[in-house]
C-alpha cells in the first residue's frame, strides 16, 4: 500500500510533464477505444469507459478527440486495432511487477518492453509469476487535511467501502471491491471530498522493504522506464520505499 500511494504521487507530477507532451493523450485515446469496443457506447452501461472519457477531461484532452475515439471503438470510424496484453518479472530489489499494456503488434511491444527490463535492472518473466501476489482492487486516496477520519469512515463504509487504511502519514486509503468502486467514489464525490487518486488498481499481498537509496534509484528509473512507453496503460509494484528515502530523491 505505501509503495503504492508514494508511486501514485510521482505519477501525479509525471502526468503534467507527460500532457504536456501529449504523450498521455496517446494512452487515453487507446484506453477509450478499448473501452467501447468492449462495451459500447452507452456510459451508463460501461463505466470503464467513463472512466477512460473522466481522465481525458481531466487531461484538458479535446472533446472532439474523445468522441473520435469512441467512434472508432465501436467501429463507426477506421482506426488501428489494438489489443491489450500483460507482462509479469521482477525489478530491482527483487520487487514484483506487472505491465499492462494496449497495443497494435504485440511483437514490437514484448521486444521494447523486455529490453526496458533488461536495460534497468530487472528480468521479464512467464504469465502467472508475480501476478499470484496481486489481487484487483478498488483505490481511493485523500489528503488526511481534506476530511475528519470519523465522517470519512461513514461515508465510505456506508457505501460499500471494504477497508479504510490510515497508516499513511499523509492519506487515507480507502479500498474496495472493482464491483463497489463507483458507488464509493461518487459518494464521496457527492460530499465534495477532493480525491487524490481513484482507480481500479492491483495491491500487492505483501510489500518488499527498500532501505537503501541505490536500490530506489534504480526502481524509480526502471518505473519510469516502463509507464514512459507509449503502449504501457499501467505498472504495478510491491516496493515500500522508505519515507526518509523518499524525501532524499524528492
Amino acid at each position: 500500500m505505501a509503495g503504492h500511494s508514494h508511486w501514485a504521487g510521482i505519477k501525479h507530477k509525471k502526468a503534467i510533464v507527460d500532457a504536456k507532451r501529449g504523450k498521455i493523450f496517446t494512452k487515453i485515446v487507446r484506453e477509450i477505444t478499448i473501452a467501447a469496443k468492449m462495451g459500447g457506447a452507452e456510459l451508463d452501461n460501461n463505466p470503464r469507459l467513463r472512466k477512460a472519457i473522466d481522465d481525458g477531461k481531466k487531461a484538458n484532452m479535446p472533446i472532439d478527440n474523445i468522441k473520435k475515439a469512441v467512434l472508432k471503438g465501436t467501429g463507426q470510424l477506421p482506426g488501428a486495432v489494438y489489443e491489450e496484453i500483460t507482462y509479469e518479472g521482477y525489478g530491482p530489489g527483487k520487487t514484483a511487477v506487472i505491465v499492462e499494456c494496449t497495443t497494435d503488434n504485440k511483437n514490437r511491444t514484448f521486444s521494447e518492453i523486455r529490453n526496458i527490463f533488461t536495460k534497468r535492472n530487472g528480468t521479464i518473466g512467464t504469465t502467472g509469476c508475480v501476478s499470484y501476489m496481486f489481487k484487483k482492487k478498488g483505490f481511493i486516496s485523500i489528503l488526511k487535511s481534506a476530511i475528519d477520519e470519523d465522517k470519512l469512515m461513514e461515508i465510505a463504509i456506508e457505501a460499500g467501502a471494504d477497508d479504510i487504511k490510515t497508516d499513511d502519514e499523509k492519506y487515507f486509503e480507502i479500498l474496495t471491491d472493482p464491483e463497489n468502486f463507483d458507488t464509493v467514489k461518487e459518494a464521496l464525490e457527492k460530499q465534495n471530498i477532493p480525491l487524490e487518486t481513484a482507480e481500479i488498481t492491483m495491491l500487492a499481498d505483501t510489500d518488499v522493504k527498500i532501505k537503501d537509496k541505490k536500490t530506489a534509484e534504480q526502481i524509480f528509473k526502471f518505473m519510469e522506464g516502463l509507464e514512459s512507453h507509449d503502449d504501457t496503460k499501467n505498472v504495478y509494484s510491491n516496493f515500500d520505499i522508505d519515507e526518509e528515502i523518499i524525501k532524499q530523491l524528492g
